[in-house]
């Protein structure tokens, strides 16, 4: 009897160029080279990757990519979230899997991307999967920006929000849960992000300001996969400061 195909895994980077708080930071440099490429490179890496993308609104970026080897397309200005950014690029090319990495983190793990897949390509049934880490700082947990997520027995997520959960109290004992942080990069078996992307914004989503909350409010099986911790994003000219004078970053 043959072997079944392995599944064809894609490997997609939005990246656009009118950030709110850092307008081009794609082709912002760091240590001699656009952060996008940084990116890139480490997301070259995952094994499981058989191909990979930058989708962007823009012709420098696209110029850029493809002046360091990478392979970049152009995609509508008009959308709304990366999400409907990577369904473009993954609605005609062919793959069983789409992998959506954040264009702003340049120490992305490449063991991260392949922990993601692992679970999509052992259980048929699973229909997406994104990564936590546990959230240690009282600060981070009651911030807004520090997205939190609660998981079931099995490992997949019950919600996401912005706000502190779940709730902690002083005589919950050494089995209460942990407070997870929500890492976006999601796996998606392509026929649902194309689903998904063609869904209106969903209730909660709306509320929260959570994409990942349209697939639980249709009733998607979400596995969040739990690793050590999180790459530092860039989200403002200070935040890419701060990882310049990371030691990988030194010249």
């Amino acid at each position: 009897m043959r072997p079944m195909p392995r599944p064809v895994v894609l490997g997609v980077i939005p990246a656009r160029w009118g950030s709110t708080r850092f307008p081009g930071k794609p082709l912002a440099v760091l240590a001699g080279r656009p952060l996008i490429e940084h990116v890139w490179r480490r997301a070259r890496a995952a094994l499981c990757l058989g191909d990979l993308v930058v989708a962007t609104d823009d012709e420098r970026i696209r110029t850029a990519v493809e002046a360091f080897g990478g392979t970049a397309e152009l995609t509508s200005p008009q959308h709304p979230s990366g999400t409907d950014r990577v369904a473009e690029v993954a609605r005609h090319r062919r793959a069983d899997l789409v992998v959506n990495i954040q264009g702003d983190e340049p120490l992305l793990d490449p063991a991260h991307v392949e922990a993601a897949v692992r679970p999509l390509l052992e259980d048929p049934g699973l229909e997406a999967a994104t990564l936590a880490a546990p959230l240690d700082e009282e600060a981070d947990w009651q911030s807004p920006h520090a997205v939190k997520v609660v998981t079931d027995l099995t490992g997949d997520a019950l919600y996401f929000s912005r706000a502190p959960i779940p709730a902690r109290r002083s005589d919950a004992g050494p089995a209460a849960a942990t407070p997870l942080r929500h890492i976006g990069l999601y796996v998606w078996r392509r026929d649902l992000l194309l689903a998904i992307a063609a869904l209106p914004p969903s209730p909660l989503e709306q509320s929260e300001q959570l994409e990942q909350l349209r697939l639980l409010e249709h009733g998607m099986r979400v596995r969040v996969v739990r690793v050590g911790g999180a790459a530092p994003g860039v989200d403002t000219p200070a935040d890419l400061e701060r990882l310049s004078r990371h030691p990988e970053f030194r010249a």
